[in-house]
């Protein structure tokens, strides 16, 4: 009887170990796929195109330039445009958290010498204090992560000038805030007819740029050099204990982390060549 029992379960031994290595032998293709998909997806974040290598040149060189031109008295004062469109994202960080914190906002102003001033009704200002920031930081990473793409930089263009417009709406009805909105506006369409708009893509990187080393050295000069008591940081301090100085290191730092995630996030994203940008721009909403 003991022979009988065993022969079955030899057979179903030999059946299953046929039917394993059929799988093994079936699915090896695709495993070496899954392999190489892998292997790829580690590649995502080496620098391998021309594009991807040139982006992140031009990004050095803004981050040089700004960073000299910020300081430089006089010569500064070229940086007025682009200081009052990151103003202008500052303000609306606090303005966008205050009407989702159940807030109202009464009026927006920008001023390139004293900053903006947003004037809000109730919302939560542990969270609307910071926006001002981080939303500027953060509003700057995901420019940054557009500029290394023609389409993407398209799209962002789209949205900063809805932006502006709400921000225009909010916007205290001085001459310098109407007038600063509606050249930011006007620059992003101008920029949308040259070259396939290929050069809008380098404008959405500067103003990316300049605005994460806006959030960065604006706390710098308010709360280190200038030792400026009206801050948020300050502000935030006062109602939430600790000091405006360790506020903003740490909002510093964030902001630091927003553009550095940018970066990756575009080199990760956007491997295509000048070429294959410049045809996929051709095909999402084409300019002559």
């Amino acid at each position: 009887m003991a022979p009988v029992h065993e022969r079955p379960g030899l057979f179903i031994s030999e059946h299953l170990l046929r039917s394993a290595r059929a799988a093994v032998v079936a699915a090896g293709p695709e495993v070496a796929r899954l392999a190489r998909r892998d292997a790829i997806s580690r590649r995502d974040l080496t620098v391998t195109s021309d594009a991807q290598k040139v982006t992140l040149g031009i990004i050095a060189v803004y981050v040089v330039v700004i960073a000299i031109l910020w300081n430089v008295p006089y010569v500064r004062w070229s940086l007025w445009p682009f200081k009052m469109l990151v103003i202008a994202f500052h303000e609306f960080g606090h303005a966008i958290t205050a009407c989702c914190t159940g807030g109202r906002v009464k009026s927006i102003s920008l001023d390139p010498r004293e900053g903006g001033v947003t004037h809000m009704v109730g919302g939560k200002s542990a969270i609307t204090l910071p926006a001002g920031y981080l939303g500027s930081s953060l509003i700057g990473a995901l420019l940054i992560f557009c500029g290394f793409d023609i389409v993407a930089s398209k799209i962002a263009s789209l949205v900063l000038g809805v932006c502006f417009l709400l921000t225009l709406w909010w916007g205290k009805r001085d001459w310098l805030t109407i007038v600063t909105i509606l050249l930011a506006v006007g620059l992003l369409v101008a920029f949308w007819f040259i070259a396939h708009a290929e050069p809008l893509r380098f404008l959405v990187l500067f103003i990316g740029v300049m605005s994460s080393l806006y959030s960065v050295w604006d706390i710098c000069d308010d709360l280190i050099l200038r030792k400026v008591n009206s801050s948020d940081a300050s502000v935030f301090a006062e109602r939430y204990g600790g000091s405006s100085q360790c506020w903003g290191v740490i909002w510093s730092i964030i902001s630091v982390c927003f553009m550095a995630a940018g970066i990756i996030a575009g080199i990760a994203a956007f491997p295509q060549s000048f070429a294959q940008q410049e045809e996929d721009s051709k095909n999402f909403i084409p300019t002559l």
